[in-house]
């Protein structure tokens, strides 16, 4: 019974609790903590709302320490990356996935990123969210006027055409196992900018790359020293953007999204560090 009445809310604790953390390992950790908490709770007269809060608390908990972490990453710092087979339906809870999105999260504080993710992501009323953070519907707002303003000001904006972007996929994985530099190039915008995260335990690059052909030079590099007999590049979703999961000797070693504007990459990141690998199949 306790089960049954958890499970109907678990997909949305999970969505809210990654999206608080940047973090597949950290979410699920989280729900599997609210779960314990819900399995020896007293009755409940509205589930729902209980596990929200008990979830959001948990990762403003947890959030607070993983900023005090971040601040000593070495380069770059990204999301783990969330990885589906199939691209999810258009939306506001897809935009909010995107690592663009997840970088412009980490701007607010924890309170504010709670708030504007609980009204703007997933639609809680103020009433709600008061509750949750323990404050005042009038604070709610302010809260979430303030990360909106801090949000809307560089709202990443994508193309969404699925079919574009696998054929982009496509094109841009034939290039990486074929080592073709200038087939790379033609492939970024203009004003492209790429992300690499390895943590200090994976090669990466320690600042932001801007350009096509330093992006292109770094992305060639990264991949050159891999034989196309070892080397797979398999298409997939990342973060609800275009992306590959690059495997090496069976082994993944890079997960990869992409940002599309007008038919090219506009953002590339990739995520190197073999700590945020781990629950990403081959």
């Amino acid at each position: 019974m306790i089960a049954t009445a958890f499970q109907p809310h678990r997909d949305r604790l999970v969505a809210l609790a990654y999206r608080m953390l940047g973090s597949v390992a950290g979410a699920e950790d989280v729900v599997q903590e609210t779960w314990v908490r819900w399995s020896e709770a007293p009755d409940v007269a509205n589930p729902r709302a209980w596990l929200v809060t008990v979830c959001t608390r948990l990762c403003l908990d947890e959030l607070r320490s993983a900023r005090a972490r971040r601040e000593q990453h070495t380069g770059p710092w990204l999301p783990e990356p969330w990885v589906d087979e199939a691209p999810p339906p258009p939306g506001v809870l897809a935009e909010s996935l995107s690592m663009a999105f997840l970088l412009l999260l980490e701007v607010l504080s924890p309170r504010e990123r709670a708030a504007f993710l609980l009204r703007e992501v997933f639609e809680e009323d103020y009433d709600a969210i008061a509750a949750v953070l323990d404050t005042s519907p009038a604070n709610v707002r302010q809260l979430v006027r303030r990360a909106k303003a801090a949000i809307d000001a560089d709202r990443p904006r994508f193309d969404a055409d699925p079919e574009a972007h696998q054929a982009l996929l496509a094109a841009f994985g034939a290039a990486l196992q074929s080592g073709d530099r200038g087939a790379l190039e033609a492939l970024l915008c203009a004003d492209v900018v790429a992300t690499s995260d390895g943590g200090g335990r994976a090669p990466a690059a320690t600042r932001l790359l801007h350009g096509p052909e330093r992006v292109s030079k770094f992305v060639h590099g990264v991949f050159r020293k891999a034989p196309p007999e070892r080397f797979s590049a398999r298409p997939c979703w990342v973060n609800g953007q275009p992306g590959l999961v690059a495997v090496y000797d069976g082994a993944v070693f890079s997960v990869i999204a992409m940002s599309v504007v007008q038919g090219r990459i506009a953002r590339w990141d990739t995520v190197l560090d073999p700590l945020k690998l781990g629950h990403v199949r081959a």
